[in-house]
């Protein structure tokens, strides 16, 4: 009986010894027999492969073993890319890490799965070494996030450039995600053990003292009695210039802020505020004409043309009001005022390239630094 792996070379072998014997004039069955099959094997045979010759079969069979592996390869491909992890693969380690998995999974070689999934053997078989003061780096971030609880990775990566860190954003938020570090959405207030010792959005501040901006913001002691304060902001330098806290605030006290500004400051072309009773009264704003100002109140139920003030307000309310208790109206004023303080020297600010909006690291727009 014929092998059922027959080659087809040599099944066309086999026709040609048939076809050479019945030209000899042996008759076909005994031909047939001296190859050793049977007729109905002769006969498809004949049927499959009568005509040809070896060079069409070796080419033939090549082909077709190439389209084998090229299957089998495509086959492979798709398990390892099902067994690896889904998504993008954007840093040598994390291929490194799917790369074990794939082979420990699937067990094939390193050759193969690096082949698959796009990383070179040499990247592959790199061992990292990581920089020297990524642990240093790692323990400042944490403080800082631990300190500064309401701040994303870019302010941070500001604090870090005013301590003296040569450090960009991209490698401060590589390790800030990888510690799990975030933003949190609410913070549970906390309180504090004391030792015994008219305005259009197209008015822009152009320059220091040519657009002010105050607002009123209201919150409660620990004992329910509200208090209010007063917030006075350079919308040019964002510098916060006063916050006055009291329990009660009206148009005079408004005056009597405005009067030490200016003082220290001079007086600004323009004051911005919203439509409230305080700034609309009319000895306010006789006041401000008499000293050479001008009032620039906003549209009427339109906040966001305040929009300055009405920032500020959210980052008082975000970075110190929402997490902290006062019990007194004393220990309120003390606080606000030293976060001001941070505010204006410490807390680095987005549009000024992540600076504090100190007076001394205000420059023009287009000689401002650009972090990279």
């Amino acid at each position: 009986m014929a092998d059922k792996r027959e080659k087809p070379e040599d099944i066309v072998m086999k026709l040609r010894q048939v076809e050479v014997l019945q030209g000899q004039g042996a008759k076909l069955a005994d031909a047939v027999r001296q190859i050793g099959v049977t007729q109905q094997t002769y006969y498809r045979w004949r049927r499959e492969f009568g005509g040809m010759n070896r060079d069409p079969l070796k080419r033939l069979e090549k082909e077709n073993t190439r389209l084998r592996r090229a299957v089998s390869d495509l086959t492979l491909d798709k398990l390892i890319l099902t067994e690896a992890t889904p998504g993008k693969l954007l840093s040598p380690q994390q291929c490194r890490q799917c790369i074990d998995h794939v082979r420990s999974a699937l067990g094939i070689s390193e050759r193969r799965a690096c082949w698959a999934l796009g990383q070179h053997r040499s990247t592959q078989r790199k061992i990292p070494l990581g920089r020297q003061d990524e642990a240093l780096l790692t323990a400042d971030i944490t403080e800082l996030a631990r300190q500064y609880g309401c701040y994303g990775y870019r302010q941070i990566t500001g604090l870090l450039v005013q301590a003296g860190w040569c450090v960009n954003h991209k490698r401060v938020e590589r390790i800030w995600r990888r510690e799990g570090l975030k933003v949190p959405q609410t913070q549970k207030k906390r309180g504090r053990l004391w030792l015994t010792d008219g305005s259009c959005v197209r008015l822009r501040a152009e320059r220091p003292n040519h657009v002010w901006s105050y607002d009123f913001v209201q919150d409660r002691t620990a004992d329910g009695r509200a208090y209010r304060m007063l917030n006075i902001v350079d919308e040019f330098t964002r510098k916060v210039l006063v916050i006055r806290v009291k329990r009660k605030l009206n148009s005079v006290d408004v005056i009597d802020a405005l009067t030490d500004l200016f003082i220290l400051h001079g007086s600004p072309e323009f004051i911005r505020s919203d439509n409230g009773p305080e700034f609309i009264a009319t000895e306010l704003r006789n006041w401000i004409e008499a000293v050479g100002a001008i009032t620039a109140y906003i549209e009427p139920g339109s906040p966001w043309e305040n929009g300055y003030a009405e920032s500020f307000n959210a980052r008082l309310r975000n970075e110190l009001l929402d997490g902290e208790v006062f019990y007194t109206l004393r220990e309120a004023q003390i606080l606000i005022e030293r976060w001001r303080k941070h505010y204006n020297t410490v807390r680095p600010h987005s549009s000024l390239g992540y600076r504090p909006p100190a007076p001394e690291s205000i420059m023009p727009v287009d000689q401002r630094p650009t972090m990279h």
